[in-house]
């Protein structure tokens, strides 16, 4: 066994300068994300005047696309290279981010004369899933390629850790503009942090060394999208579990609203969604090591049930201190399920295509948001709007994540007897 400081030397020199520079930067992207995803439902409703159900539509747009173009990124990360996608990715989500936060101002007013506002912030939203859908590739490439065998999986450790931090800090640059600038300015600060990174990566990156294996094409990816499309037992298992996605989203989408409408004016949403992503950074080791002798998809649908009846603990007490214990229940159930997910895709893959698989395991989350965006916009304008019931709602969104637990579960009987081996 290693000692610490020779654990200490292999990881110091187990790492190439691409390796920081691409992992730095996801942090500031992820950050800039969250910090747009965190103001952005109020912002669409409160200074651009969108109705609720229409600011959840719009919201759940901005975070579903990326997730789609995600399969395809790669293609074009290995056509252009990490070093121009990453520059390219990142000069588009500054100029889109800054595009986004100024849609109210008057230089911008002739194009809002010209065209619809809906259709304006349509483009506009679809916009950083370009950059994002770059960056992915790029980084999560560049830690295979400039990490040595011995330390990759530290690496990836190291990848997911910065990813957690850059969400945690998102909503908190978002709560700390929001109050002391302008939420338009939220906007324009996440503008900021993605540029710099455009300025590190030209300075500072170097083009990792590729692999050996030849890219996949363009016309490749389409056929591997066909070769996904072609396995019903795969499509039915994404097509359920983008129901735990349509859950998860309503934290974004319309709980801001929820709380500032129903609960407290006052409460800073923004920074209450800190909440997730330090739950995950606090307790994903300790629960992973729980869970690590369950069946991965024992704890894919447990963690589905978790995050759904989470938000019963709102209904039975709606004040903003039992959101914030909401949205820690919420992330211990991302936290069960989420890393047994992918290692159930990687074995659900037939052999020799673990990769397309992985690539398309992300639909669920694009699902998930685009239709949790209508979904939820839908929800808050009848129960909150037409009803005066806001803490149905609720009950909706958790009967969403039941029921997706419940076909889990019997997805789970139903193939299990179909593969079982018949006793002689």
């Amino acid at each position: 066994m290693l000692s610490f400081s020779q654990r200490f030397e292999e990881i110091r020199t187990g790492f190439e300068r691409p390796f920081w520079v691409a992992n730095i930067s996801e942090l500031f992207e992820r950050l800039s994300y969250y910090a747009a995803f965190a103001s952005l439902a109020r912002y669409l409703h409160e200074t651009l005047n969108f109705p609720v159900e229409q600011a959840g539509s719009l919201t759940g747009l901005f975070g579903g696309l990326v997730w789609f173009l995600a399969a395809f990124g790669g293609t074009l990360a290995d056509r252009l290279g990490f070093r121009r996608s990453l520059s390219l990715a990142y000069f588009i989500l500054s100029c889109s981010y800054f595009i986004l936060g100024s849609l109210g101002s008057s230089w911008i007013a002739p194009l809002r004369a010209a065209v619809p506002l809906v259709v304006l912030v349509t483009v506009v939203l679809m916009l950083p899933a370009l950059g994002i859908a770059l960056v992915k590739p790029c980084v999560v490439g560049t830690t295979a390629r400039a990490s040595k065998e011995n330390v990759r999986s530290i690496g990836y450790s190291i990848y997911y850790t910065l990813v957690n931090i850059g969400g945690a800090a998102g909503p908190y640059v978002a709560s700390y503009v929001h109050h002391h600038l302008s939420v338009e300015n939220v906007f324009r600060v996440a503008a900021l942090s993605v540029f710099a990174m455009f300025f590190a990566v030209l300075l500072f990156f170097k083009e990792p060394r590729r692999a050996e294996e030849p890219s996949v094409s363009l016309g490749q990816a389409v056929r591997n999208f066909g070769t996904v499309l072609s396995n019903p037992r795969f499509m039915i298992f994404l097509l359920i579990f983008s129901g735990y996605w349509i859950v998860y989203w309503q934290e974004f989408i319309i709980l801001p609203l929820y709380v500032h409408d129903y609960i407290n004016a006052k409460t800073d949403t923004d920074l209450m969604l800190v909440t997730g992503p330090l739950t995950v950074i606090s307790l994903q080791m300790i629960f992973s090591l729980l869970s690590q002798k369950m069946r991965a998809f024992t704890a894919i649908t447990l963690g589905t049930l978790i995050s759904a009846l989470a938000w019963i603990l709102l209904i039975l007490h709606p004040t903003v201190p039992m959101a914030v214990v909401t949205l820690i229940v919420v992330a211990i159930g991302e936290i069960t399920q989420s890393p047994r997910y992918y290692e159930y895709v990687s074995r659900l893959a037939p052999l020799g295509q673990q990769g397309t698989y992985m690539g398309f395991a992300f639909l669920p989350i694009g699902i998930g948001s685009l239709v949790g965006g209508k979904f939820g916009g839908m929800l808050i304008r009848h129960f909150g709007e037409v009803t005066h019931q806001p803490d149905r709602i609720w009950w909706a969104v958790t009967g969403v994540g039941v029921a997706t637990a419940a076909l889990l579960w019997i997805y789970d009987k139903t193939f299990k007897a179909a593969t079982a081996v018949p006793a002689k």
